[in-house]
């Protein structure tokens, strides 16, 4: 598949959607446009009993909060690649990423080859679709 730039305006289409999705979702789960300081329960409303509980959704929340911080990082990545013209290349070997595997994870750095090594090199390092 090479590049077209309709094909990579399809995929800038695709990840801005993705970008404004997840800002949306975050938005609402914090209540509007608050802070997550802001979002944060109060630990000084916390009852005595309540400590786990308080811990727990807190570990919870900086977890989710890792996660989506780094999905929009691997979409504004993306984007930064189609501006540049490196989008659908795998970042290791330099071949072009079959169109199927970018429609199911437009933010995909690696061909699948690549993906499984690097995955069996870095076994603690997060997958990638």
């Amino acid at each position: 598949m090479t590049m077209t730039q309709a094909i990579s305006d399809t995929f800038a289409q695709q990840l801005q959607q993705m970008r404004a999705d997840l800002i949306a979702h975050l938005r609402q789960r914090r209540g509007g446009k608050v802070g997550r300081a802001q979002a944060a329960p109060d630990p000084h409303e916390v009852q005595s009993g309540d400590w786990n509980q308080f811990d727990s959704e807190r570990d919870l929340e900086q977890a989710l909060d890792e996660r989506e911080t780094a999905a929009l990082r691997d979409i504004d990545a993306a984007l930064q690649r189609i501006a540049d013209g490196t989008f659908g290349l795998c970042v290791d070997c330099g071949a072009e990423i079959p169109a199927a595997r970018l429609h199911a994870a437009p933010t995909t750095l690696r061909c699948l080859a690549c993906q499984q090594r690097y995955e069996r090199e870095h076994p603690t390092a997060a997958p990638s679709l």
